[in-house]
Parts: C-alpha cells; sequence; structure tokens
C-alpha cells in the first residue's frame, strides 16, 4: 500500500427536515451574523423561508447573497466578499447546488484572511483563516460540502481551482427534503455527475487509495440504484436520500482521489457555452470512458459489478459492458446526448480542445494521456 493522506469535512449530518433546524447549530458554532450565500432559482422556490425563520428564532442577524450564477465568475466572488464585510458576518452559509457552495467557500476564506482570490489559485496556495462555514447541498451532485476544491470562471474558456483543505466546511448538512422538488432532467444531469466523481475517482492515476476507493464503490451502488428512480418519481423520499448521500461520498473519494479526463473536456463546453456542469459531463462521459478502455479495463471490469451485477464474462467483456451502461445514462434519463444539441457548432470544436488542454491539473490523473489532437476527436465523437 502506499503512503497517502485523506481530508474530510468536520461533521456531516443526515437529516430529513434539518434545515429547519440549522440556527440553533449555527448558533453553536459562535455564530452571531451570517452570510447566506445562494443563487436565485432556489431563493424563488422558498427554499430558505424554514431556514432563515430559523437563524431568526435563534436571535442569529442575517444577510443573503442571492446573486450567485452558474459557473460563478470572479466578479461574483468579489461582490460576495463584500457582502459579507459589509455584514459584518462572523459565519457563511452556503445553500444551493455546487456554484453556491464554492462561492460560500471562497466567501469564508477571503473575508476571513483579506487575501487576493489571484493569490489562492492553484492547490494549497490559500493562506486563511476563514470564518467558519457551513454547506447545505440542495441537488444531488457537486459533493462540494466535502470537497476542498472551488472552481471560479476565470475568462472564456477557462475555469481555475482554490484547492485547499480550508475550504472544507465545519459542518455539512444533507437534507433530502431540500431535493425533492428538483425537475428531472437536473436530477438526472446532477446524478450523473456525481456518477462521473465515482468513477474518475476510482481509476485516477494519481492519489487512488483503500480509503477513496471504498467512498467510490459505495456512491456508485447508492447512485446507480436511486438515479432512474428519483427521476421517476421526484417524491421518492428513499432514492432522494441515496441521491444525496451518494453524491456526498463520491465528493469525499474525488476530494482525495482526483478527477480527470471526462471533467477537463466538460469545464470548457460549460464555460464557453454556459452548459450546466452536470450535463457537460454526461455529454463528454460515453467518449472518454470508451477512450480510456485500454488502461483502466480492470476497473471498468469491477465496477460493472457492481451497477450490473451478474453481468457474465471475462474482464474485457464486463469491463465494455460497464462502459455501454455508463454511456447509455443520458438517453435513459431524457437528458441531450449530443453537443450539436446543447448548441455548439462542429467549428467550435477545435477551440474546446484548446481549452481542456488548459486542465493540466485533471489531465494528469486520467488513466490514458490525452493530447489535444486525442481532446478534439474525444469532442467530434461527443458532437
Amino acid at each position: 500500500m502506499n503512503d497517502f493522506d485523506f481530508n474530510t469535512t468536520r461533521s456531516l449530518s443526515v437529516q430529513r427536515g434539518g434545515a429547519g433546524r440549522l440556527g440553533d447549530r449555527l448558533a453553536a458554532l459562535g455564530a452571531t451574523r451570517v452570510l447566506v450565500i445562494t443563487d436565485p432559482g432556489v431563493l424563488a422556490a422558498g427554499l430558505l423561508q424554514a431556514p432563515l425563520a430559523g437563524l431568526q428564532a435563534a436571535g442569529l442577524a442575517h444577510r443573503v447573497f442571492s446573486e450567485v450564477e452558474a459557473d460563478p465568475p470572479e466578479h461574483v466572488i468579489e461582490a460576495a466578499v463584500q457582502a459579507a464585510l459589509g455584514a459584518g458576518a462572523d459565519l457563511v452559509l452556503g445553500f444551493g447546488g455546487g456554484s453556491a457552495m464554492d462561492v460560500a467557500k471562497l466567501v469564508a476564506l477571503l473575508a476571513g484572511s483579506r487575501e487576493p482570490l489571484a493569490g489562492a489559485y492553484g492547490i494549497g496556495q490559500a493562506r486563511g483563516p476563514r470564518l467558519p462555514l457551513v454547506l447545505v447541498p440542495t441537488t444531488a451532485g457537486t459533493g462540494s460540502e466535502v470537497t476542498p476544491i472551488a472552481i471560479v470562471t476565470t475568462g472564456p474558456g477557462e475555469k481555475k481551482g482554490v484547492v485547499s483543505p480550508l475550504l472544507l466546511p465545519d459542518l455539512a448538512l444533507l437534507d433530502a427534503e431540500l431535493t425533492v422538488g428538483l425537475p428531472a432532467p437536473v436530477t438526472a444531469a446532477t446524478g450523473i455527475d456525481a456518477m462521473v466523481h465515482a468513477v474518475e475517482a476510482y481509476t485516477t492515476r494519481r492519489l487512488k487509495n483503500p480509503l477513496s476507493d471504498c467512498l467510490a464503490r459505495e456512491a456508485l451502488r447508492l447512485l446507480a440504484g436511486a438515479l432512474h428512480r428519483a427521476c421517476r418519481d421526484g417524491r421518492d423520499r428513499a432514492a432522494r436520500e441515496d441521491m444525496l448521500l451518494g453524491a456526498s461520498l463520491a465528493g469525499m473519494a474525488f476530494a482525495n482521489a482526483p478527477v480527470a479526463a471526462v471533467h477537463a473536456l466538460a469545464y470548457p463546453v460549460g464555460a464557453r457555452f454556459h452548459v450546466p456542469h452536470g450535463l457537460s459531463n454526461a455529454l463528454m462521459l460515453g467518449p472518454v470512458l470508451r477512450f480510456n478502455l485500454p488502461q483502466a479495463a480492470d476497473r471498468y471490469a469491477e465496477l460493472c459489478d457492481i451497477v450490473q451485477p451478474g453481468t457474465g464474462g471475462d474482464t474485457a467483456a464486463r469491463a465494455e459492458a460497464f462502459v455501454r451502461w455508463m454511456g447509455g445514462l443520458s438517453a435513459g434519463v431524457g437528458l441531450p446526448g449530443r453537443l450539436r444539441e446543447v448548441g455548439i457548432g462542429d467549428a467550435d470544436l477545435p477551440q474546446l480542445a484548446a481549452d481542456a488542454m488548459l486542465q493540466t491539473r485533471l489531465l494528469v490523473n486520467n488513466p490514458r494521456e490525452v493530447t489535444q489532437a486525442d481532446a478534439l476527436a474525444l469532442y467530434r465523437e461527443a458532437w
């Protein structure tokens, strides 16, 4: 066994209806003035009504920053930091999808340390300290509540990450009731995103370790069993809970055994064409798995035994069956299956390939080396 480190969120709570009881938990962390970071969709859906009432009942002053955008750009981070400083916040609550939680992580860091965002990009560059931080996901996908990573859009076609244990929250709350109203397309895209996290963590070339392997396998078992159920019946609370816990376990896995080429090729699709992150991953999933098959067959065969128990044949046959099953997920849950279906033209593909090659932090983890020519071929296959 190789030496390895494993880090995750200090405290994880799985509690149906727990969001309405957040006030007392935040007060116990010493909060008196809370900045709540969310997005307009969560606010409009009324998901914050009970949590905000709980903050008020606990005597906590609060301000809501709801200008979070998908794939948040730097100016959103900077505006949220100013909101935290202006409110004198002593705790940051991130409430929403991955973008809201990523913004909350960075606000807790930058408002606490007063360091510049530009100086925090990369691995281990953040200095801290940060403000106390609590994260509550409202989608079952990113696993951001248990990852030390925040992704920022820094320009057309480019994203950068801040990677530091400082971004792990003090508390993550998984409340499946918050996900009951998610539309089927969002459920599908975020769920496939979580499954990609599990698969890439299990097959990563760097930092793969026994703990991440266990988490990735259990995450994939939960997600594979619940995805179609949750898409068919959004009020299936058992499926919703499995999805939410599966996404969190997958997040723990890839936080320590990092993702690779599916994400590297998905990021430019989201950054240039504003395709939601989960859907971007779903579009690139099949081509990248097929590309990796020569180097990852053993591990794909092991994962086949989880998603399709009883599949016969040798390692090669089971690996191919796994790739087919994963590649067919989008069609099975009604998502677009081609880049052309989300507004991307054939002439855009060379630029996407060039953008993907900037994702060196991710490409180095892939089981098979990806050249720019390979990236272009993968985009053409997905188109």
